[in-house]
């Protein structure tokens, strides 16, 4: 890349090829178009259909699936080729919606890109063109203004009173002036190249001529936008769960087949019949349908959360979210509206509040508009539309002052004087010199104030009482300017702050504030609730950061804040000691960013990141879970991050987090449900097997279809759970944490022990008790089939909650429960009651006895697992209303 800063305008046009007037001609910016590409960030290029759906076949579950696919084909000798079909049915069909999902939020992000696309004014044969800013190149002469995105990196060769919003490069909250200065030091930092404009940031003030010095990738944003194409995605708690899963799925299913295969040789049984029934017991032991299921209960979360404003770019970063710890927030348009607006006008008369409110409005470069509407539109610096709004509201339109009295000269605001001054004419003759600015500087200048008899001299007490009234607004971390006037009989010879900016008379105090988003209070009370730590992050000053977040209620009592300049002084050993003091960061950079970050995490945190620029890309992706802003965020940001905010709020991340936990909680649920169901049918097949029953209590038909009857949609249903009550009055899980901890482990061997036992049962009655009475054949099978379905099916009511009763939150409250019950009764009923389904499913006719046992142990288990929920909500040290531990509520 180029140093353009370092070389003069002239030598800039030569090695560009432009003509300082009359830019390029459309022939030679066609042509560029074709050797440099669209003035677009380049994409990973993805991946094929094909390689796609490979990539879903490195999932571990899915290799033991295809596993067991290929052992039941192979032990069949091809003819039971049944069940092989069913799971790589199932395997495809998770694969082509997992890949149906990644589309929908790709294509959602393209929509976003393609809404942000911004048009630019550029020269082309020396006429004012609008280009789209994708088809500009090296060399074209584009005009900039207040409000407009800057599209590539550019010289400026020309500006007026140029300023320039760069936070999104630099961090540099405040806008930075620009100037065509021939030439700089090669070793100036970006963020003091006052000579050019950097893509992706935005003009606040004036207006520029520049000539695009590099476009795409070769622009600055294009630099770190290369360096985060290599990055690697870290896998995310949900898919570490699912890989645990998995291994101890398939260590299990060796172990048992190994023990099976081995007790059957002892009792001298035919070798292809125990590696058949082993490789059975395989197939049920796994949940085949648990991928596809997480699948789609991932994908509904990501089309609720759409709804809520938020995009999921990668599924299982949903869930992830469930485990959030820390929430590092930018202030600035996530916590605050992005909008200053003028809460005090402070004057020594009430007569005066007007004519400071006509300074304001005239010493200002902010464009006033209207909607179609009518409502106010103001384009400029955010302090320079504050006050132009404000002015608005008091009656008084800065279109219709600029009519009467015109500017007829000015001086810049620069930092080193802080203050900014025009001159207008006065309808009597003469001129008035109107002032803006620091409120301390500007009152040095000064030797007259309007006071309550009007004009009078600035005495000591007078003084006094200005400089009270601008602690007092700086104290409530107020940005205060102060605006003062010089009437003269002639316009000055000379535009000079000597001129102009000595002998005013004051008159008057601005203090304006970014407001709080009016809904982020109740978020943050959420976020404590939840066990939740909010913390700001911003650019801005220290009172200011402070001041937000103590009315937010993120800064409490014994809370401290901290500045970027006092992080530098700081190991970073030392802040992951002490950041859990800190509530606040002020005046930080990208660097600090991280560091803050990686701090949390070290202490065991999952962290959420929000940001919009580009530097905030590597913070975006150091978190675990990066949030870019939809409205203001870069497409930097955007491709780092793993959800995108559309409405740029905070209390959509909240509302994310109660998604994520209660998509979490639901997962959880069909993981449950499954396993605890396929330890039944291991159980019952297994103790068949060592206590040598003379049939088996399911053949493998039986089996297969179990499975399908059972593994399916009672798990997609307790997949749309609703999220239950008091989901975010729990602190968060731990995301290292095993899946089988907190009882899980136990409460899935006790129902799948309970589930087994009452299928055993069931066949024992059928063999000794009631087959014997009426003299058939295949009725304990038959009563031990239909317990075992039944069984799972009411048992699928018991997992809908894990400490409430069913009775609490209504049996019949899930819809989608219903439904699934009643088809799968349906469909179990088809097989044991339908004579061409019974020839297929080896299944008999069975009595009112035989339907009445099978019924009543069928329903068992919701009257089991009622009673235990119940004795574990009276346990000491648990909350009787929400059968939860005492003191896990976290803080309200």
């Amino acid at each position: 890349m180029s140093a353009w800063h370092t070389k003069p305008a002239v030598q800039v046009l030569d090695e560009l090829g432009s003509d300082r007037r009359r830019g390029l001609s459309q022939d030679e910016a066609q042509r560029r178009l074709e050797q440099y590409g669209p003035n677009e960030l380049e994409h990973q290029e993805g991946e094929g259909f094909f390689a796609r759906f490979l990539g879903q076949m490195k999932d571990p579950m899915i290799l033991v699936l295809l596993s067991a696919a290929a052992l039941s084909l192979w032990a069949s000798g091809g003819e039971d080729w049944i069940d092989a079909v069913i799971i790589l049915v199932i395997v495809v069909v998770n694969a082509l919606i997992s890949i149906s999902q990644e589309d929908n939020a790709q294509k959602a992000l393209e929509a976003l890109r393609k809404m942000s696309a911004p048009m630019a004014k550029a020269v082309r044969d020396g006429r004012n063109v609008r280009v789209e800013s994708a088809r500009l190149v090296p060399g074209d002469l584009i005009r900039l203004e207040a409000g407009d995105l800057v599209p590539a990196d550019a010289r400026v060769l020309e500006c007026a009173n140029l300023k320039a919003d760069e936070s999104a490069m630099t961090g540099e909250s405040a806008p930075v002036s620009k100037a065509p200065a021939d030439r700089l030091p090669p070793d100036t930092p970006l963020a003091d190249r006052s000579n050019m404009v950097i893509a992706a940031t935005v003009i606040t003030s004036g207006r520029c001529t520049a000539v695009i010095t590099g476009t795409g990738m070769n622009t600055e944003v294009g630099r770190i936008a290369g360096l985060l194409m290599d990055e690697e995605t870290a896998a995310t708690p949900l898919q570490r769960k699912m890989a645990e899963i998995s291994k101890t799925l398939s260590f299990v299913c060796l172990c048992v087949c190994a023990v099976m295969f081995g007790v059957g040789l002892l009792q001298g049984k035919e070798i292809l019949d125990m590696f058949m029934t082993a490789v059975s017991l395989a197939v049920a032991a796994i949940p085949e349908g648990l991928p596809a299921i997480v699948t789609i209960v991932l994908a509904l979360g990501v089309q609720r959360m759409a709804r809520r404003n938020a995009i999921v770019k990668r599924l299982p970063a949903v869930e992830t979210l469930g485990c959030a710890g820390v929430i590092c927030s930018d202030k600035t348009g996530t916590l605050t509206q992005n909008r200053m607006t003028v809460v005090d006008v402070w004057t020594a008369g009430k007569k005066h509040r007007a004519q400071t409110l006509t300074i304001a409005a005239l010493c200002n470069d902010a464009v006033l508009s209207f909607s179609p509407s009518g409502e106010v539109l103001a384009a400029g610096d955010p302090t320079e539309t504050a006050l132009v709004r404000a002015a608005w509201q008091e009656g008084i339109d800065k279109n219709a002052l600029e009519r009467e009295s015109p500017r007829r000269g000015e001086l810049p605001f620069d930092s080193e004087r802080k203050l900014m001054s025009t001159v207008h004419p006065l309808p009597g003759g003469g001129v008035r010199v109107m002032v803006k600015g620091a409120p301390d500087v500007l009152l040095r200048r000064c030797k007259k104030a309007l006071g309550t008899a009007g004009t009078a001299e600035l005495t000591p007490a007078l003084s006094r009482q200005i400089a009270a009234a601008n602690e007092n607004m700086a104290s409530r971390a107020l940005r205060v300017l102060g605006t003062a006037f010089k009437d003269l009989p002639a316009p000055p010879a000379a535009l000079d702050a000597d001129t102009l900016e000595q002998g005013l008379t004051f008159a008057g105090l601005v203090g304006m504030i970014d407001p709080p988003r009016p809904e982020v209070r109740g978020a943050v009370e959420k976020c404590f609730a939840a066990g939740i730590r909010p913390i700001m992050i911003t650019g801005d000053h220290r009172l200011t950061a402070v001041a937000i977040a103590r009315e937010l209620g993120i800064c409490r009592e014994g809370d401290l804040a901290i500045t970027g300049e006092d992080l530098d002084f700081m190991p970073q050993e030392m802040l992951e000691r002490e950041v859990e003091k800190f509530a606040v960061y002020a005046r930080v950079s990208p660097e600090h960013k991280m560091r803050i970050v990686r701090a949390w995490q070290r202490r065991g945190k999952v962290v959420a990141m929000t940001g919009d620029g580009v530097n905030d890309a590597p913070a975006l992706k150091a978190a675990d879970i990066g949030c870019a802003m939809g409205v203001a965020g870069t497409d930097v940001a955007k491709g780092a991050a793993d959800m995108i905010l559309t409405d740029d709020n905070f209390a959509t991340i909240v509302s994310a987090v109660a998604e994520g936990r209660g998509i979490y909680a639901n997962i959880k649920k069909a993981i449950h449900y499954l396993l605890s169901c396929n330890i039944g049918e291991i159980l019952t097949i297994f103790f068949a097997t060592v206590l040598d029953f003379r049939q088996m209590p399911l053949v493998p038909v039986q089996l297969l279809w179990l499975n399908l009857v059972t593994d399916s949609l009672p798990a997609l249903a307790l997949g749309v759970e609703q999220v239950e009550e008091g989901v975010m009055d729990q602190p968060p899980r731990n995301a290292h944490e095993s899946l089988f901890t907190g009882g899980f482990a136990f409460r899935l061997a006790w129902q799948g022990l309970m589930v087994g036992g009452l299928t055993l049962t069931a066949y024992m009655l059928g063999e000794h008790v009631l087959a014997p009475l009426r003299q058939a054949d295949g009725v304990a099978n038959t009563m031990a089939f239909a317990t075992l379905t039944l069984c799972q099916l009411f048992h699928a009511f018991d997992v809908r909650s894990e400490h409430h009763s069913l009775f609490q939150i209504g049996v019949f409250s899930n819809k989608a429960m219903n439904r699934a019950f009643l088809a799968g009764l349906a469909m179990q009923l088809a097989v044991l009651c339908f004579p061409p389904l019974m020839l297929v499913f080896d299944t008999v006719p069975m009595d009112a006895a035989e339907w009445l046992c099978v019924l009543a142990l069928a329903v068992a288990p919701v009257a089991v697992c009622e009673l235990e929920k119940r004795v574990r909500r009276k346990q000491p040290g648990r909350d009787d209303r929400r059968g939860i531990p005492n003191g896990v509520k976290g803080h309200t």
